[in-house]
C-alpha cells in the first residue's frame, strides 16, 4: 500500500512529465502548416497511462495540474479556457468508455482525441460567436483520430515497459 507521500510523489512526477511533453510539443513545427491547431497530443500519453495504470481521479488530477501549469508558463487565459474545455470533455468520454470495458486503450484514446477537439470547437463557437467554425470539425476529427491512435499505442508501450515497477 502506498503512503500519501509516495502517491503525491508519483502524481508530481507524472504531472511534470506531462508538462515537459507539452513544452516539447510546443517546440515542434506544426504537422500541417496550412491547417492550424493540429498537434500530436504528446502529454496525453501520460494521461492515458494514468487512466490505465492508476485511476480516473489520478488521471484527472495530473491532467488539470498540467493544464494550469502550461497555461501559466506558456499561454494565457484563453489557452486555459480552450485546453480546459477540450480536456474536460475528453476525460469524461475516456472515463465513460473505459468503464464499459468495450473499447481498447487505442479506442478510448481515439475518442479522447476527437472529443478534445469537439470541446475546443464548442468554446470557439461561444467565444467567436459564430457557428461556422464548426465546419472545421471534420478536419480536427481526422487529426484527433490519428493523434488518438498514436497516443493510445504509446500508452500501451508505456504500460508494457513499466509493468515491473510498483507505483
Amino acid at each position: 500500500m502506498k503512503t500519501k507521500t509516495q502517491k503525491l510523489t508519483f502524481l508530481s512526477v507524472f504531472a511534470c512529465l506531462a508538462i515537459i511533453l507539452s513544452f516539447v510539443e510546443s517546440l515542434l513545427p506544426p504537422i500541417f502548416s496550412s491547417v492550424p491547431g493540429i498537434k500530436m497530443g504528446l502529454p496525453n500519453i501520460i494521461i492515458i497511462f494514468m487512466l490505465y495504470k492508476f485511476s480516473v481521479k489520478e488521471a484527472i488530477t495530473v491532467s488539470f495540474i498540467r493544464l494550469i501549469t502550461v497555461a501559466f508558463l506558456f499561454g494565457n487565459f484563453m489557452t486555459l479556457l480552450y485546453s480546459f474545455a477540450g480536456a474536460a470533455l475528453s476525460l469524461l468520454v475516456m472515463c465513460l468508455l473505459k468503464k464499459t470495458n468495450r473499447f481498447s486503450q487505442v479506442g478510448v484514446s481515439i475518442a479522447g482525441g476527437v472529443f478534445h477537439n469537439i470541446g475546443q470547437i464548442i468554446v470557439a463557437i461561444l467565444v467567436l460567436g459564430t457557428k461556422e467554425i464548426g465546419f472545421y470539425l471534420p478536419v480536427l476529427a481526422i487529426s484527433g483520430t490519428v493523434a488518438g491512435i498514436f497516443v493510445g499505442l504509446s500508452g500501451i508501450l508505456l504500460l508494457k515497459y513499466t509493468q515491473k515497477y510498483k507505483f
